[in-house]
C-alpha cells in the first residue's frame, strides 16, 4: 500500500515536470512569435507567464531553473541560431539555458525567503541587467531583447529616447511579472496545498495598479513625444542582389553605379552603398571614377570597402562629396568577432562629416547592435547616419529593426544598404519609411525616402543607458543579498 502510495507520488511529480517543461517551452515560442517574421508583437508583453507559472507551480525547488533554462535557451535556440552557419551561434543556447536556470532557482529560493514581496520587481532587474552585461559583450549586443518585438508600433516607443531600449525591456518584463503574480495569486488561492503560501500574501491590487500606471504613463508620454517632422533630406540606399558580390569587380561597380545613377534621378542627395562594396581603398584604387560618378549624379556617397593589410582588415566606410573631396573615414566599431573579423581601424574617429547637406555620419552593420557606437556618433554631431552592412539572409527580417531604436535613442535618421538582404530607411522617431525584405537575395532594389535632419540632444545622448546600468546595480545587490541570507540562514 505504501508501495503504491510512492508510486502515486512520484507519477504525479512527473506529471507536473512534464506540465512544466510544456509552459516553458511555450513561453519559448510566445516571445519568438512576438518578433519578425510573425510580428505578433502584443505577446511580448504575456509571453514570460507560462514559464514564471511552471517555475513556481508545477517544478519543485530542486527543479525550478529548468523552466528558465527551457524557456529563455528554448527562446534563444529558436530565434538566434542561424541554422548552422555559424557554430558559435548554432551552441550559444546552450551556455545561455544553463546560466538562467542557475539565475532561476536562485530566484526562486529568494522569492520564497521574502515571500515574494519582490517578485514583481527583483525579477525583471535581474533580467535588464543580465541584458546591460550582453549589450557590453562583443559576442552577443542587444540580439533577442524584447523591446525589439514592438519596432514597428512608433506611437508606443517614444520614451525609449529618455528611458533608452533597457527602460522598455524593464517596463515590458514587469508587465509579464505583473500578470504572472496574479495567475499565481489565484492558483495559489483556490488550490488545496498551504505549504508554500507566499503569493497569495501579495499586495496584488497595490501591485497591478503600480504597474498599470508605469505602463499608462509610458503611454502617454509615448503619444505626446510622437511628433514627426517632415522629411527636408533625401536619401537613398542601393540594395544589389547577392549575385552582383559575387561577380566580377567590374560588372559589381557597373550595377552600383547605374544604381546610384537611377537613385540620383529621383532626387536623392545621400546614397549609401553597403559594407565592402568595394573590395580597394577607393581613395587609392578607381578612384577618378568614383569621383566623376559623385559629380554627375550631385550627390554625396556614403562608400563602404573593405582591404587586407600587412596590419590587419580595414573595414571602412567613407563619404564622397560631389566636389571629389572623400570627407570621412569610419573604421566598423564592433567586428563580429565570433565569425573571425577584425577592424584595425575601431573607434579611431566617430566625428560626422560637415556638408551643405548636414553632418554626415556612418557606423557600420554589427554596430546597430550596440547602443554605444550610434550614440557616439550623434553626440559628435550626426544629424543623419549611413548603415552600410553586409547581413546573412537568415538575420535579414530582425537586423534592421535594431535600428529603429538606435534612430528614437539619438533622434537622427538611419540609412541601411545591405548587399542584398535588409536594407532600410529610418526616420528620426523610428518610423520605417521605407523597406526591403530579401533572405533569398537576387533582387536589386533602390530604396528612396525624405528624412528630417535632427540635432539629437536626447536624455539617452547625455546620460547613456542609465536605466541599464541601474538594473545592473539591482542584479549585483540581489546576488550580495541572497548571499548573506544564505549565510545567515546556514548559522542558524
Amino acid at each position: 500500500m505504501q508501495k503504491d502510495r510512492k508510486v502515486a507520488i512520484n507519477m504525479n511529480q512527473w506529471k507536473n515536470i512534464l506540465a512544466g517543461m510544456g509552459l516553458s517551452l511555450l513561453t519559448a515560442l510566445l516571445l519568438t512569435a512576438a518578433f519578425p517574421p510573425y510580428e505578433l508583437w502584443p505577446l511580448a508583453f504575456i509571453a514570460l507567464v507560462p514559464m514564471l507559472v511552471a517555475q513556481y507551480r508545477f517544478f519543485t525547488r530542486a527543479w525550478s531553473g529548468m523552466a528558465y533554462a527551457l524557456g529563455i535557451g528554448g527562446f534563444f535556440l529558436f530565434f538566434m541560431s542561424l541554422g548552422g552557419l555559424i557554430p558559435f551561434l548554432v551552441w550559444l543556447p546552450a551556455p545561455v539555458a544553463v546560466i538562467a536556470g542557475l539565475v532561476g532557482w536562485r530566484e526562486r529560493i529568494f522569492h520564497e525567503r521574502t515571500r515574494a514581496r519582490y517578485f514583481w520587481l527583483v525579477g525583471p532587474i535581474i533580467w535588464v541587467g543580465f541584458e546591460m552585461i550582453r549589450g557590453l559583450v562583443p559576442f552577443f549586443g542587444t540580439w533577442g531583447f524584447p523591446a525589439y518585438a514592438l519596432y514597428n508600433q512608433p506611437w508606443l516607443i517614444q520614451p525609449v529616447a529618455v528611458f533608452s531600449i533597457y527602460g522598455l525591456d524593464l517596463l515590458i518584463v514587469m508587465v509579464n511579472y505583473t500578470l504572472s503574480l496574479g495567475v499565481l495569486y489565484v492558483l495559489e488561492t483556490l488550490g488545496e496545498d498551504s505549504q508554500h503560501m507566499i503569493f497569495s500574501q501579495v499586495s496584488l491590487q497595490r501591485v497591478t495598479i503600480g504597474v498599470g500606471l508605469a505602463l499608462t504613463a509610458w503611454t502617454a508620454l509615448s503619444l505626446v513625444m510622437f511628433q514627426p517632422n517632415q522629411g527636408t533630406l533625401t536619401v537613398a540606399a542601393i540594395h544589389p542582389a547577392m549575385q552582383v558580390q559575387d561577380s566580377e569587380d567590374d560588372y559589381r561597380l557597373e550595377i552600383m553605379f547605374d544604381a546610384t545613377r537611377h537613385a540620383a534621378q529621383r532626387g536623392a542627395q545621400l546614397i549609401v552603398w553597403h559594407e565592402g562594396a568595394l573590395p580597394f581603398d577607393p581613395q587609392q584604387t578607381r578612384t577618378i571614377e568614383l569621383q566623376e560618378l559623385a559629380a554627375e549624379t550631385e550627390a554625396y556617397i556614403s562608400i563602404g570597402y573593405i582591404v587586407e593589410t600587412e596590419a590587419g582588415l580595414r573595414n571602412e566606410s567613407t563619404l564622397l562629396a560631389p566636389f571629389g573631396a572623400f570627407l570621412s573615414v569610419f573604421g566598423k566599431d564592433h567586428p563580429v568577432l565570433f565569425s573571425g573579423e577584425t577592424s584595425i581601424t575601431a573607434g579611431m574617429d566617430y566625428r560626422p562629416a560637415r556638408t551643405e547637406i548636414g553632418a554626415v555620419g556612418t557606423v557600420i552593420c554589427y554596430d546597430i547592435d550596440f547602443t554605444d557606437t550610434t550614440r557616439k556618433v550623434a553626440n559628435a554631431g550626426a544629424e543623419v547616419i549611413a548603415v552600410p552592412s553586409f547581413d546573412w539572409p537568415e538575420v535579414a527580417p530582425v537586423h534592421y529593426t535594431h535600428m529603429v531604436f538606435r534612430a528614437i535613442e539619438n533622434r537622427v535618421a538611419m540609412i541601411k544598404a545591405d548587399v542584398g538582404f535588409d536594407s532600410a530607411i529610418v526616420d528620426p522617431h523610428g518610423r520605417v519609411l521605407q523597406k526591403v525584405i530579401t533572405p533569398q537575395a537576387g533582387v536589386l532594389a533602390i530604396l528612396v525616402a525624405e528624412v528630417p535632419l535632427s540635432p539629437g540632444g536626447t536624455p539617452v545622448m547625455r546620460l547613456g543607458d542609465w536605466v541599464g546600468w541601474i538594473a545592473l546595480a539591482g542584479l549585483g545587490a540581489f546576488h550580495l543579498t541572497d548571499i548573506g541570507m544564505t549565510i545567515m540562514r546556514s548559522r542558524k
